[in-house]
């Protein structure tokens, strides 16, 4: 596999950091990673290598704006900002790149990014994976973002953040729970509306000890896709299981990917 990362321009001064994972041979749809609230493309780790190689697809990882080396974002962050990630900016990228046919696989606020752009894209998207998404905020999410301010101020948990941010650490964390805790955006927030247009087969994952979500979050997604929608609990697993189990989160996708193979062979 060929691995490169580049800056992919956009129009209106933004650019979008990217990694791409090629096959000299591609197999079908490329893999397209959507990061977390406080992620970027180092945070996967060899998540997006791994899957790449078992299931023989391309990918491409890439850091919205404000993280990584992307273009930095516009604070304070307005309440639509994760629809226009999926229904603007992805979709921009994707056409940029001249990729027509994506599975995506989003986590945390990837993940809700993903259900966004899923719904917007149409049948470009073949495939989507989330783990750990919210369509609303839950009382979950809001108490562990309070109890993450209090990580970050006392216990390190800002020194952690530093070496994967550098100067970015403190804009990102705070445009993060700034917009998670206001109340104005907790009422606004609903991407249901969504997912009635989402037309791909889907897996919804999430650990059973996941501490920012409850499970009628994954209950309440897949209802609102449809049949094509199917639920994944994860025992002894929390909010990040490609990190926590990540052989198992890969055998877990090819399977799931297989039988997106099968599938358009028998239509």
């Amino acid at each position: 596999m060929q691995i490169r990362d580049m800056s992919v321009p956009l129009g209106e001064g933004v650019a979008l950091q990217v990694r791409r994972i090629r096959h000299q041979v591609s197999a079908g749809p490329t893999l397209v990673f959507l990061h977390e609230s406080l992620g970027n493309i180092a945070l996967w780790r060899k998540f997006p290598e791994k899957l790449a190689r078992a299931s023989g697809l391309d990918a491409l990882i890439y850091e919205r704006r404000g993280y990584g080396l992307s273009t930095d974002e516009v604070l304070p962050r307005p309440y639509a900002y994760q629809e226009e990630e999926g229904s603007v900016w992805l979709p921009r990228l994707l056409d940029e790149l001249e990729l027509q046919e994506v599975i995506l696989i989003g986590h945390s606020d990837g993940g809700s990014i993903a259900l966004i752009a899923a719904g917007a894209l149409g049948d470009r998207v073949k495939g989507m994976i989330t783990m750990a998404a919210h369509t609303w905020a839950d009382h979950l999410t809001v108490s562990g973002i309070q109890e993450m301010q209090i990580r970050y101020r006392e216990e390190g948990l800002r020194e952690k953040l530093l070496r994967h941010h550098g100067e970015r650490t403190d804009d990102i964390f705070n445009a993060w729970h700034t917009i998670w805790l206001d109340k104005g955006f907790q009422e606004y927030m609903d991407f249901s509306r969504w997912l009635d247009a989402i037309q791909c087969p889907s897996m919804i994952i999430q650990g059973e000890d996941d501490e920012y979500g409850v499970p009628e979050q994954v209950t309440a997604i897949v209802e609102g896709i449809g049949e094509s929608a199917t639920p994944v609990f994860l025992p002894e697993t929390g909010h990040s299981p490609h990190l926590e189990h990540p052989e198992e989160m890969v055998h877990l996708v090819c399977e799931f990917l297989g039988g997106l193979s099968a599938k358009k062979s028998t239509d």
